[in-house]
């Protein structure tokens, strides 16, 4: 199958999982006069499976063990209750990333089978720990790849001086992706943005359990990737995390689009994103410039060749070449979804 897909912007053209020249016949061709193609978002924080419990906390703490304690005490039925099968719950992370956009997430727990079976979207394969305080042993990080680890995920002095214990320990370095830093101060700033390492930045959750982010000047010198965290504390998914970032104004616009494209590739080890010919077909085409753009902009998802989501106005036509589709709903948008995909070969 070949796909040709003009948009306000470009022409790009999708065949057997690449992107090709807009060249020569097609089995399809979608035109949005009004929108714009772009690559598919990178994702740099979520914990896929943890979607579907809906915000847990209603307070103010002082660091993220607090929290877990917190709601494990209080919301024990509610976590047991919904904790339910794992597929579905991680497909359920899956869907909200690719509805805003998102074709490759991170994911901040253990590699699941379920990554290489069908899943999607792409889950990068980077290497993680929870944190200093629940995973103390950190063996097999800091080798000169790229690792995640929550970092000063707090706003007391046991979050501040995780980052002095990390240094300590020689794993404050360019390999780290630190997530959240919220509680990160004068001192650890000047450690970590000497160190090199980069910071998944996840302004809304950290503001549900803190009401507060990462310090102004922390964000000016070091590399800033983007995450839209759980459900379980993030406000919603990624173009949520876009626009709250971007109404913060402590990132510039160029940046902030960066960390979720060129600078999340750099710093995860992955290929740029790019609509170029030879590039794996990854793109989304959007109603609205992307930092203003909401999950209701997201007219189509191709997700590494593969037809994913689009508007429901679409669906007879993409049903031609992904007859497995149907409808779904997620946070009060619906869509054309293929659920199996079909690859455009």
């Amino acid at each position: 199958m070949r796909l040709l897909i003009r948009a306000r912007n470009r022409t790009v053209a999708v065949e057997a999982g690449r992107m090709v020249e807009p060249e020569g016949r097609f089995d399809l061709e979608l035109t949005f006069a009004d929108a714009e193609v772009r690559p598919g978002l990178i994702n740099a924080h979520d914990h896929l499976h943890r979607n579907h419990y809906g915000r847990l906390g209603g307070r103010r703490y002082a660091n993220a063990y607090e929290w877990a304690g917190d709601i494990q005490a209080r919301f024990a039925d509610h976590i047991a209750q919904r904790r339910g099968d794992r597929r579905r719950a991680l497909l359920t992370g899956a869907w909200k990333n690719l509805f805003c956009g998102v074709t490759t997430v991170v994911h901040h727990d253990r590699w699941e089978a379920d990554f290489d079976d069908g899943f999607p979207l792409t889950v990068a394969r980077i290497p993680s720990a929870d944190s200093l305080g629940m995973t103390p042993s950190l063996d097999g990080l800091g080798d000169d790849q790229p690792y995640c680890l929550h970092l000063a995920e707090g706003v007391d002095e046991t979050a501040a001086g995780e980052v002095r214990k990390l240094a300590e320990r020689g794993l404050l370095t360019d390999a780290l992706i630190a997530v959240h830093g919220v509680g990160i101060d004068a001192d650890g700033a000047e450690r970590f943005s000497r160190s090199g390492a980069a910071l998944a930045w996840c302004p809304t959750s950290n503001e549900f359990l803190f009401g507060r982010t990462a310090r102004g000047d922390l964000l000016d010198e070091v590399d800033v990737l983007l995450g839209s965290d759980s459900r379980l504390t993030g406000a919603g998914d990624l173009l949520d995390e876009v626009r709250r970032a971007r109404e913060l104004r402590l990132v510039d616009d160029a940046r902030l689009e960066d960390a979720v494209a060129a600078t999340a590739a750099r710093r995860l080890g992955l290929a740029e994103p790019s609509l170029e010919p030879g590039a794996r077909a990854d793109l989304i085409v959007l109603a609205t410039p992307l930092l203003e753009a909401r999950a209701d902009d997201v007219l189509l998802v191709i997700a590494g060749g593969e037809l994913r989501v689009a508007h429901p106005e679409l669906a007879d036509a993409l049903n031609r070449m992904a007859p497995h589709g149907e409808q779904m709903t997620v946070g009060g948008v619906t869509r054309w979804i293929s659920n199996t995909g079909r690859s455009l070969q």
